[in-house]
């Protein structure tokens, strides 16, 4: 069905003639009227029964008018949403991010966002798989990695490094170690297989300061957020990204001096989606409350 005939038809069933829907449209009456004997010839249907008063549909015509209503209603109604959508922030985003940032560092504060904009319904994918934000599994992500994707609009978030933690029920009960070197006598919390992992070597704290071959981990874990777990309840010390230790306070750095490797953090979504309000809100919600870790 020509859609410039229906949104003709539409126009003269709700004027009641041609020469009103033509003041509508701009279109002359002789052309309202073609456009309507096209499309009765293509539907093979009579719907208009004239007379002197005016237009009268006809029970075809009643069917398609009843239709068309609905779905210039429901056009209405998106190109409104589309507006909203841009001006005013608002709506359902879906946001996913890593187990362990997403659990330790964003679920905390997203009782602060939600106040702040109300009618945006946030829903959050933890998960260490990348999920595929240009066929809308997600509409924003928190990642760790940059993206490869070339349609993809990437900000930069915050820089973390890896630093070496333990619980204060672990150190006193097996001492402080004063230099790397002093590892090989503690428990060592590590990253086991198929752990993800950023950055290249996750288990340096295994060879720093080694003074023999490369020491064995007391437990190994394949997610930061087990490890974080498990250095907490005391079990040993592990290598955790510094933004734990700021939302922990059973967490004590161990060996300030013995750095570890550094990874960024990227805000990342659809070009598609860069004027959207609920992400520009969301974007900047995190960069303020990132700034305010760091300061």
């Amino acid at each position: 069905m020509d859609w410039d005939k229906l949104r003709v038809f539409y126009s003269v069933a709700e004027a009641g003639s041609f020469t009103h829907a033509g003041q509508v449209l701009n279109l002359s009456q002789s052309a309202i009227s073609r456009q309507i004997s096209s499309l009765e010839q293509s539907l093979q249907a009579t719907l208009f029964h004239r007379h002197a008063r005016g237009l009268i549909l006809t029970e075809q015509g009643e069917v398609l008018y009843g239709t068309a209503r609905g779905v210039f209603a429901k056009l209405a109604m998106a190109e409104a949403r589309i507006g909203e959508i841009k001006d005013k922030p608002q709506g359902h985003l879906k946001v996913t991010t890593t187990v362990a940032f997403g659990s330790v560092w964003l679920t905390s504060r997203m009782q602060e966002f939600l106040s702040l904009y109300p009618e945006i319904e946030v829903s959050l994918v933890l998960s260490d798989q990348d999920l595929d934000l240009s066929m809308r599994e997600a509409d924003v992500a928190i990642r760790m990695v940059p993206p490869t994707q070339p349609d993809l609009i990437q900000r930069h978030l915050m820089t973390m490094r890896y630093q070496v933690f333990a619980a204060p029920e672990y150190l006193k009960e097996y001492g402080l170690p004063k230099g790397p070197e002093d590892l090989d006598d503690h428990k060592i919390v590590a990253y086991g297989d198929n752990a993800y992992m950023p950055v290249p070597n996750l288990n340096w704290l295994l060879e720093a300061g080694a003074t023999g071959t490369k020491r064995r981990a007391t437990l190994m874990v394949n997610s930061a957020y087990g490890i974080f777990r498990a250095v907490q309840s005391g079990i040993g010390i592990g290598a955790l990204p510094d933004y734990m230790s700021r939302d922990s306070h059973n967490l004590v750095e161990v060996l300030p001096e013995l750095r570890g490797p550094t990874t960024d953090a990227y805000f990342v979504y659809p070009e598609e989606l860069r004027h959207s309000k609920r992400i520009g809100v969301f974007r900047d919600f995190l960069v303020r409350k990132l700034l305010e870790v760091q300061s």
